[in-house]
């Protein structure tokens, strides 16, 4: 059994406009310890799908349907009592603006020892001495001394070291990084990853990490999935997914990455934009967008299917590489043709 489950997962919003289907039918598992990556352009879905896990959509979002089932347990059926329980302690959140996430009027070491004391029997003297282990942990220095420091006293990359040492104060089994690394400078990001991937070792922790950067990707991550407006097109262990995309939409994120010993005047770009969530493109979402459409990519929507052209029969047990295209159904007549490789050099 997969710690997480997710299996056809619905959330939409209620807007003036109409209907927003943010997440659509949207099924995946994180194994125990594993560290998974969410990626797509923005309003692709990822920060709904990870707030939806720890059940924080507000109103006017609704989660409408499917079932998000942690370690067997279908979260969607519990209480606010029993999801308290669980956030923080099972499963932890580190959100995407550190600054935000942190109270300004506290101390940063109190913040971290009041989620100790919500969720375990402690002293508050013992609160503080594990405050403080993990802010050491975590690489903050001088940290006994640190402990009083309010956030503004901190860098940018000290508050989001104390948010991750916040988030695993309780050893939580999952702990999801939305875009842990927003605004922090090259040097500070590798250290946040290398952080993240050394803690998720230590703590046995599975990561969720939602981001729109393949880079930090590549860095971190064991398996990843795609996602384009609401739905997941492509999913695969990592290494196969930057060497051997599978999706037109994949291949349009992997040619558009700067790369060292860059030859091209310009970047590959994907044409046009993200679709209308009220109103989306019938057939496969991405067609509008796509150089390899088909009238059949307009008419059908292709379910996800294994990339050896064998249908997967129940894609949440699935562990390899999966894509939504007719080019593995079998109906898209001239094959996806790429004239710019994965590496954005010219075939």
């Amino acid at each position: 059994m997969s710690l997480l489950e997710v299996e056809d997962l619905v959330v939409q919003f209620y807007t003036e406009d109409g209907v927003v289907r943010a997440v659509d039918e949207l099924s995946y598992e994180i194994e125990r310890g594993e560290k998974y990556g969410i990626v797509g352009e923005s309003g692709a879905g990822k920060s709904v799908t990870s707030l939806s896990l720890m059940q924080l959509i507000e109103s006017p979002g609704e989660i409408v349907s499917g079932e998000i089932r942690f370690k067997g347990q279908n979260l969607l059926d519990l209480s606010e009592s029993e999801l308290r329980d669980i956030r923080g302690n099972d499963i932890a959140m580190v959100f995407q603006d550190a600054e935000t996430a942190l109270n300004p009027v506290y101390s940063v070491g109190e913040q971290i020892a009041e989620a100790i004391r919500t969720h375990k029997d402690v002293t508050d003297e013992e609160a503080k001495e594990e405050t403080i282990e993990l802010l050491e942990r975590v690489g903050i220095p001088d940290a006994s001394a640190r402990y009083s420091d309010y956030p503004h006293e901190f860098s940018g990359g000290m508050q989001q070291r104390a948010v991750i040492a916040m988030a695993l104060s309780c050893d939580p089994d999952l702990l999801i990084c939305d875009e842990p690394t927003t605004a922090l400078d090259v040097t500070i990001e590798a250290q946040i990853l290398e952080l993240l991937d050394e803690l998720a070792s230590d703590f046995d922790t599975a990561i969720q990490l939602i981001t729109h950067d393949l880079g930090v990707v590549a860095e971190l991550c064991d398996r990843v999935m795609v996602l384009y407006a609401g739905q997941a097109v492509e999913r695969a262990p990592v290494e196969e997914l930057y060497y051997e995309p599978k999706h037109p939409y994949t291949v349009g994120l992997m040619a558009s990455i700067p790369r060292i010993g860059d030859e091209r005047e310009e970047l590959t770009t994907i044409p046009g934009a993200m679709p209308d969530l009220i109103d989306v493109p019938t057939g496969c979402r991405f067609h509008p967008r796509c150089p390899y459409a088909e009238d059949v990519c307009m008419k059908r929507e292709p379910p996800l299917m294994d990339t050896d052209e064998e249908v997967v029969a129940d894609d949440t047990e699935n562990t390899g590489h999966v894509a939504s295209c007719h080019e593995y159904t079998g109906e898209l007549a001239n094959g996806l043709d790429y004239d710019i490789d994965v590496r954005g050099e010219s075939q």
